[in-house]
């Protein structure tokens, strides 16, 4: 509790977070001016804002000051920050690095290139972003006051079959990272191979789980030749984007939360020497929960925590992994993620800011997570697993610093605020905000039931016992990551159906729906019926859970038994449906049928989306359908669901053309009528 104490005084013993330069004047650039020592910060209120949470600069600027929760005028914070030249363009000369110090009486603390540095880190993960809008969001980091970026790096949508690996236009990293240099940010890199992050699998490739013997985030051999294998083509991308070799790059993490799964002592060193050994010569970092730290840390690593809130005890753990170097907080939670079916999550902006300014005051580093959440895109959310599988729904909003659509928040003009109020020099000027509008309602005019698009799929596979998908002989043997399987076997007879299904399953008679499963309901009665009958079975995956050790459990399809009447059933015919780009264009030579007053059971609504000559962004609403995909130009947007608590679903402009636009639903359920557009989301 010493350190914690000392940490607790620092605000008041300092006197601006560097030494005083001899005769009054300071002489080296960078340290902290001491004609600024201590401000105060004016306090300041925003109104409160309608669903989507969004503002305007126009608004803010406007707002009337109103009590807050920052500290009086009269109570001193902390010295102001000149870090104007701590910047990649600035900095040429490089020696140091990003580095850990403590000396004598000194706090410990980060230094940059030999001078004190406090990390404003926030993150941004490309792969959720649309690459047209990277500069923007980036942007708008930097002139909230942020000097890092924070990104994690998706395994699964780098590699997505075995040996094949994607670096390229939406994953294009370092395309990313160098414009992060470019605008003046420094990079803290995420690689995993385990990321977490509420994606699939925790962002390792479901090809890994094709192996009942292989063990995921432990040194058995079949993942240790994966990650090796995958290693080789991603850091030699990242040894040119390092400090020392003139990048941004000034850390990179070892592994993430490895102290929540802690199967295998061996599994983080030897993480840690595969990325030495493949040339990471910058300062290696873990991340954890602060109770799982000393679980997770290795020797030599700085160990760093993740925390909603500040408080004295947090730090007690990390304490005993390691003394005398200076507290990261990896993971500063503004927010949270939303899974189907529960409340959408929001966090006090106040809140947010008193805990940064606790930071601020204590002399911690931190990141921001989430800056900008963006979209869970595609079929790339993953799951959650609490006695019950949910998925995470499509907008990442995270009630972060900007929304999903890149706008401003209370929260950003408050830690923009209190960031002007500490920095030294002016930060720069708002971007403007990417301007949304209201297109014309579509309304589908042809579909094609999926039975009608089996013929327009890659060949099925023949089986005499289910497969479960990614274990299915396709992808150059790297099975199915993504979408929907259908199954079909001839039945004689009714009576009682037993399936193991993971995540949700429709059941069929020819093409009537008699029933849905999940996890939780894998059982239904089958009607007698006359002659012999088509049984179809339709899987979906819905995510894959992300987090603990669950996700070595995590095929999807028919994964068990299926019988009736505890007879298995046999002779399998096996459809993938990935929904990929190429498959939107052979269903355009489909012959589609004008869509009916009605219809149930899953199919694919065409319609045309009009954005005139300059396309814009835009919500989509789907009230009145129930659930399904939605493609526009063949883009997948995401998964859409009548239980909430998402009600729309973004639309990127970048992604539209001028005029004329391709929608397809795929609805699973039930059709709808309109395809509603809307300048404000509703999450």
């Amino acid at each position: 509790m010493k350190r914690i104490a000392g940490i607790f005084f620092l605000p008041f013993i300092m006197s601006g977070f560097a030494p005083r330069a001899k005769h009054g004047v300071n002489r080296v650039a960078g340290k902290v001016l001491q004609s600024q020592s201590r401000f105060q910060i004016p306090a300041f209120s925003l109104a409160a804002q309608g669903h989507h949470g969004s503002f305007t600069s126009q608004q803010y600027l406007s707002s009337p000051p109103l009590p807050s929760s920052l500290p009086s005028t009269s109570t001193p914070c902390c010295a102001r920050f000149n870090w104007s030249h701590l910047v990649p363009a600035e900095l040429k000369d490089r020696y140091l690095g990003l580095q850990t110090k403590s000396k004598g009486r000194d706090n410990p603390h980060f230094t940059l290139e030999g001078h004190k540095f406090l990390i404003f880190g926030g993150s941004i993960h490309y792969f959720r972003v649309p690459r047209a809008y990277w500069r923007d969001r980036l942007l708008k980091l930097k002139a909230c006051g942020f000097n890092t970026l924070t990104t994690y790096v998706p395994w699964n949508l780098h590699e997505p079959e075995r040996g094949k690996f994607d670096f390229s236009g939406n994953l294009d990293l370092e395309a990313f990272i160098w414009m992060a240099a470019e605008l003046g940010l420094w990079v803290i890199l995420r690689p995993g191979p385990y990321i977490c992050s509420e994606i699939d699998l925790g962002g390792l490739p479901s090809w890994l789980l094709q192996d009942p013997d292989l063990k995921l985030r432990t040194t058995n051999k079949g993942f240790v030749d994966a990650v090796d294998h995958y290693f080789d083509r991603l850091i030699p991308k990242v040894v040119p984007l390092q400090y020392h070799r003139g990048g941004p790059i000034i850390a990179v993490q070892v592994e993430n939360e490895y102290g929540s799964y802690n199967k295998d002592k061996d599994y983080m060193p030897y993480v840690q020497q595969a990325l030495l050994q493949r040339g990471i010569v910058e300062l290696l970092l873990t991340s954890d929960n602060e109770r799982d730290v000393l679980k997770g840390y290795i020797e030599g690593v700085l160990a760093t925590i993740n925390m909603k809130t500040f408080s004295s005890n947090a730090f007690s753990l990390l304490n005993k992994a390691q003394s005398k170097k200076p507290i990261m907080i990896m993971e500063f939670w503004v927010g949270w993620f939303d899974t189907w079916g529960n409340q959408h999550f929001v966090r006090d902006a106040k809140e947010v800011e008193h805990t940064v300014l606790e930071f601020v005051k204590a002399g911690i580093s931190f990141n921001a997570y989430m800056f900008h959440g963006g979209t869970n895109f595609g079929f790339m959310n993953g799951a959650t697993y609490f006695g019950k599988h949910r998925g995470v729904v499509t907008s990442y909003d995270y009630d972060a610093v900007l929304t999903e659509a890149g706008d401003y928040t209370e929260k950003y003009f408050r830690l923009r605020k209190l960031f002007g109020s500490i920095l030294a020099t002016p930060l720069p000027p708002l971007p403007d905000l990417v301007p949304k509008t209201v297109y014309p309602a579509v309304r589908p005019s042809l579909y094609l039931p999926l039975w009608d698009v089996l013929e327009y799929l890659n060949e099925p596979v023949k089986s005499n016992a289910p497969v479960n998908m990614e274990n299915l002989p396709i992808n150059h043997g790297s099975g199915q990551s993504y979408g929907f399987v259908l199954y079909e076997t001839t039945i004689c007879s009714g009576g009682h159906l037993y399936v193991h299904a993971q995540d949700m399953a429709q059941v069929f008679l020819n093409e009537t729906v008699i029933g849905v499963l999940d996890d939780n309901t894998q059982d239904l009665d089958i009607p007698k019926f006359k002659g012999c009958q088509l049984l179809r079975i339709l899987v979906e995956n819905q995510g894959r859970v992300n987090y603990s050790w669950k996700i070595q459990e995590q095929q999807k399809g028919l994964t068990g038994f299926i019988g009736i009447n505890s007879i298995p059933l046999k002779g399998f015919t096996i459809y993938s449906l990935e929904m990929k780009m190429n498959f939107f264009e052979r269903l355009r030579s489909a012959t589609w049928r004008p869509v009916p007053k009605s219809y149930l059971g899953p199919a694919f609504y065409l319609g045309t989306l009009m954005a005139g000559p300059s396309p814009k962004d835009t919500f989509l609403r789907l009230q009145g359908w129930n659930y399904g995909f939605v493609f526009i130009n063949g883009h997948n947007l995401g998964r859409y669901w009548h239980i909430g608590p998402q009600e729309s679903l973004y639309l990127p402009g970048a992604w539209l053309h001028p005029e004329d636009n391709e929608i397809i639903l795929f609805e699973k359920m039930m059709s709808g009528l309109y395809i509603e557009s809307m300048d404000k989301p509703y999450l």
